[in-house]
């Protein structure tokens, strides 16, 4: 005859918890599979093949770092229209008080 096994509540807890973590880790492989798949599958609708992966990245470092320069660009042009303006107005400012206390 067999003898039955007693389980206590926190065996079976231990016993559900594995089977769960090794369900889920199963199911994440599964699912990083198929989001490789897709990945790949449109990059290669695109024309970009799995050996050019290495270029592909070093033109979106240059594509950032030329981003980067562009705002940093605008940053600089803003500031010195900002001065120019600033400038003309000083300057008008003080040719006005010039010209009205010069007489």
């Amino acid at each position: 005859m067999s003898q039955a096994v007693a389980l206590t509540e926190e065996d079976i807890r231990r016993i559900v918890r594995a089977v769960l973590d090794a369900e889920s880790e199963r199911r994440e492989k599964t699912l990083d599979d198929v989001v490789l798949k897709a990945v790949a599958t449109i990059l290669t609708s695109f024309g970009i093949e799995e050996e050019d992966r290495v270029e592909l990245r070093a033109d979106f470092v240059h594509l950032r770092k030329w981003r980067l320069s562009v705002e940093q660009a605008q940053s600089l042009t803003f500031k010195a229209v900002v001065t120019a303006i600033a400038t003309g107005i000083v300057g008008a400012v003080w040719l006005g008080i010039k010209t009205y206390f010069g007489k």
